[in-house]
């Protein structure tokens, strides 16, 4: 690994994916009955997106566009929006139905749009409307539970380590990376110490979804460093602008915080409950990371709902009666609700931070 991170750091990324590691790449794939090929990795491009976002109660939440999952996380905020979310207990079954039927909603969404955007058409600003989350928000049944919520049509989808940064300006990186599943493929380049990914795992394969496997196409992708920011009023130093795509903290915007929740499908469900902990309920961040959680099983339609361990029996019973299918989550099991890192700046410029329990990890001041 040593040697690898020598190549990289002499030649940049023409010493990844041309010359020797590359050969070893191609090599030990194909051995394994794989198909990549040195033209494959000669060809990559690295690209720069521009995040999108929402408006939540005042504050702007940035994620990664498609083909990565941020947009769940934001459909999600938008349809909550409309529930008084502060009036209610942290951890109520109240709360917690809203948020598990507000992501059934976007995963059901996600599912079908998230796609490479090279190859599909994504709505992202129709996905993005809050003309389209009051819709979709009108088939929440605040009393009962809803398997089987289907994708909309707003036009007439742990093995990861992630680290937050912010300086004494309030310049922020939130950050992500990840081989995915355990090691990813289990597979090493013979020579250069380092495993290869599996990202490929989250296409489809049916030949008619916008994101069926495909040559040269980017997958549904599961990671999403989170940004978030404070509008700024009308009579502010600057004006909000409106929702859609645009690059993170725009005229006038403040860090509020930068944040991310590791754990595949679980990443948007974290950064919807995390986010909600802070602006809803008030907590600072460490408060909010280290409360129960829930994570749906998006791997088909109805699925299951885990409950951390720690959750109020009450609300679990209550959101059974409701008619979610519930089974609760112990001990190192719990990995599966995500590992996540927080740093809150206040309006003064005070940096707050807190670092997930479920995980080795830190808060710290260099």
């Amino acid at each position: 690994m040593a040697r690898t991170f020598k190549v990289v750091a002499e030649q940049g990324a023409v010493g990844f994916y041309q010359g020797p590691i590359a050969e070893s790449i191609v090599t030990v794939i194909k051995e394994a009955g794989g198909c990549v090929s040195a033209e494959d990795l000669a060809s990559h491009v690295s690209t720069w997106e521009n995040p999108i976002s929402v408006d939540y109660r005042g504050l702007r939440v940035y994620e990664c566009p498609p083909n990565g999952q941020g947009i769940t996380a934001l459909i999600a905020l938008n349809i909550l929006e409309g529930f008084d979310l502060a009036a209610l207990d942290a951890t109520s079954p109240e709360k917690m139905h809203l948020m598990i039927e507000a992501l059934r909603l976007a995963f059901a969404d996600a599912k079908w749009y998230v796609s490479d955007p090279a190859f599909a058409k994504i709505p992202v600003k129709e996905l993005l409307s809050k003309e389209y989350a009051g819709e979709r928000r009108k088939l929440i049944n605040t009393h009962h539970a809803t398997l089987d919520f289907q994708r909309g049509a707003p036009v007439a989808s742990s093995d990861t380590v992630y680290l937050s940064v912010v300086d004494g300006m309030g310049n922020a990186c939130s950050f992500i990376n990840s081989n995915y599943m355990g090691f990813g493929t289990g597979i090493v380049p013979k020579g250069w110490g380092f495993t290869l990914q599996n990202r490929g795992h989250n296409f489809s394969l049916d030949p008619n979804h916008p994101n069926c496997l495909a040559p040269r196409k980017r997958p549904y992708h599961t990671i999403i460093p989170a940004m978030v920011t404070r509008v700024p009023s009308p009579t502010g130093r600057g004006m909000s602008k409106g929702q859609g795509e645009g690059r993170a903290g725009g005229e006038g915007e403040m860090l509020y915080a930068s944040y991310g929740v590791m754990g595949g499908f679980m990443q948007p469900q974290g950064h919807v409950q995390v986010l909600s902990a802070l602006k809803d309920a008030g907590l600072d961040p460490q408060s909010a990371l280290d409360l129960p959680r829930f994570c749906i099983d998006v791997e088909e339609s109805g699925g299951r709902v885990a409950v951390e361990e720690g959750m109020p029996k009450t609300t679990m019973d209550a959101l059974q009666k409701m008619g979610h299918p519930l089974y609760e989550v112990s001990g190192y099991e719990r990995a599966l609700f995500g590992r996540g890192q927080v740093i809150l700046r206040d309006e003064s410029g005070v940096l707050c931070g807190g670092s997930d329990p479920r995980a080795d990890g830190c808060a710290m001041t260099v």
